[in-house]
């Protein structure tokens, strides 16, 4: 079965369709890899779907080969490393997309055509990750540099998001939890059928939550009801032990037996029975009276 996480992808992924939509993804994919110097360019990933996705964009938009290694885990699951090491092609790299290595930040002149949201798909490639939402509400971007993050940071400002930022082993890490502002952010990258499978995920997890709770106000109830039912059959029987409930007014002696006959009733069940009826808080005021009456015959035994 399918993760949330590549599901997420892969519906990304059949919007990038056009030249100006691949060349701002692949400048997402690449401003915010972790290793990017005049050297080596460096982009490592698990998903099979960017494994795919990004030799055909350096392809297609720049017409250069990537080299690839392949590791396999003891999960089966693979780790998929990609690399530049061309300083010709690196430098290529950097001229078409006006990069200056020693200084990467977003430049919205390399993005046209409404192409924005491909390039954040681009960043969520490159260096985002989202947890299942049946776990946890938590999307967020591990990036290379502050500025890169502070430029992130104001993009999805832009659209309406408000990410954090927390620093975790020497990366800045932008992230979200707000439900709302995830399906956002997924509607924005092109994801619309995962957000509205992220709102269904949400109405069930509300749904499971409500029934638990009424399920456990429904228990405390019950519990609360037997407790009660069983001090005052516990007081009556005391009175009828050491003769005392025939002293008992007749409306709190025709209480006590009611009780006794029936100890699985509520309070209000009890007084529909009464002659005549009385409401919830009248039969509580009398198994009061009666309480007290048992509490004294503790305190003072028969001599009252």
């Amino acid at each position: 079965m399918m993760s949330f996480a590549n599901a997420v992808r892969e519906e990304i992924t059949r919007g990038i369709n056009d030249r100006d939509r691949q060349f701002a993804c692949l400048y997402g994919i690449l401003l915010y890899c972790r290793t990017f110097t005049e050297t080596e360019i460096i982009l490592q990933t698990e998903s099979d779907v960017l494994a795919k996705l990004l030799p055909e964009l350096c392809h297609n938009v720049l017409h250069i080969s990537l080299e690839q290694d392949v590791h396999k885990k003891n999960d089966c699951s693979s780790i998929y490393n990609f690399s530049i090491v061309d300083t010709k092609q690196i430098g290529y790299i950097c001229n078409s997309y006006h990069i200056h290595i020693e200084k990467r930040e977003i430049r919205l002149s390399n993005l046209v055509n409404n192409s924005l949201s491909a390039f954040l798909a681009g960043v969520f490639f490159g260096c985002g990750s989202i947890m299942n939402p049946y776990k946890e509400y938590h999307l967020e971007f591990n990036i290379p540099t502050d500025l890169l993050c502070s430029d992130l940071q104001r993009l999805l400002k832009n659209i309406g998001v408000s990410g954090r930022k927390i620093r975790r082993k020497n990366m800045s890490v932008l992230y979200l939890k707000d439900s709302e502002q995830i399906e956002d952010t997924l509607t924005y990258m092109g994801a619309q059928q995962c957000t509205i499978e992220l709102m269904n995920i949400k109405i069930r997890k509300d749904m499971r939550n409500k029934a638990n709770r009424l399920r456990n106000c429904d228990e405390a109830n019950i519990n609360k009801v037997v407790s009660a039912a069983m001090r005052q059959t516990e007081d009556i029987r005391l009175l009828m032990q050491h003769g005392k409930l025939d002293r008992l007014s007749p409306e709190l002696k025709e209480l006590a037996l009611l009780r006794i006959n029936n100890p699985e009733l509520s309070l209000k069940e009890l007084g529909e029975q009464l002659t005549p009826p009385l409401g919830r808080s009248g039969v509580n005021h009398r198994f009061q009276k009666i309480a007290a009456y048992a509490e004294e015959l503790k305190k003072h035994g028969d001599s009252k």
